[in-house]
C-alpha cells in the first residue's frame, strides 16, 4: 500500500491488527480485488472465495479482500452484510475498504463495522501487493 504522506512500510500497518500486519512485506499471499456495485449476495460470495482459499494455501498465508467503488457501503457497521464479514475475519482474512471509494460514498473511517481495515487506495495497495509478489483475484 502506498500512501503520500508514508514511507511504504509504514503505511502497510494503516488500520491494521498485529496479527495481519506480520503478513506484509516478503511473504506470499492473495489479495482479492473487488470493485464498483456491489450486492449483499455478491460480497458474501466473495468473503465465501477468501475463506476457501484459507483453507486450500498455507496456514500463515495473507489473504485481504479489497473493496472498491460502491460496494464499501457494504462494509459499514449495521450493514446487511455484516455477519459474512465477521465469519471472514475469524478465518483471519483481512477486509479492506478504499479511502477514496469512501469519501465518495460519504463514509468515514467510523463508519465501518468493527475489524474493518481502511487502505488510503485501492489501487496503490493492489500495486504493492503484487510488487510484493502477491497473487492477485479480481472477483
Amino acid at each position: 500500500m502506498v500512501s503520500i504522506n508514508r514511507a511504504p512500510a509504514e503505511a502497510a500497518n494503516i488500520n491494521r491488527a498485529p496479527a495481519e500486519a506480520a503478513n506484509d512485506g516478503g511473504g506470499r499471499g492473495l489479495v482479492i480485488h473487488t470493485v464498483g456495485p456491489l450486492e449483499q449476495d455478491t460480497l458474501t460470495g466473495i468473503l465465501r472465495s477468501a475463506t476457501n482459499a484459507r483453507a486450500a494455501l498455507t496456514p500463515g498465508t495473507g489473504i485481504e479482500v479489497v473493496v472498491q467503488g460502491p460496494g464499501v457501503k457494504l462494509l459499514a457497521t449495521n450493514s446487511p452484510a455484516t455477519e459474512a464479514v465477521k465469519s471472514a475475519r475469524q478465518l483471519d482474512v483481512s477486509v479492506l475498504a478504499c479511502g477514496n471509494s469512501m469519501r465518495s460514498a460519504r463514509l468515514e473511517e467510523k463508519d465501518l463495522a468493527p475489524g474493518i481495515g481502511m487502505v488510503p487506495a485501492a489501487i496503490g495497495h493492489l500495486t504493492q501487493r503484487q510488487w510484493d509478489g502477491w497473487a492477485y483475484a479480481r472477483l
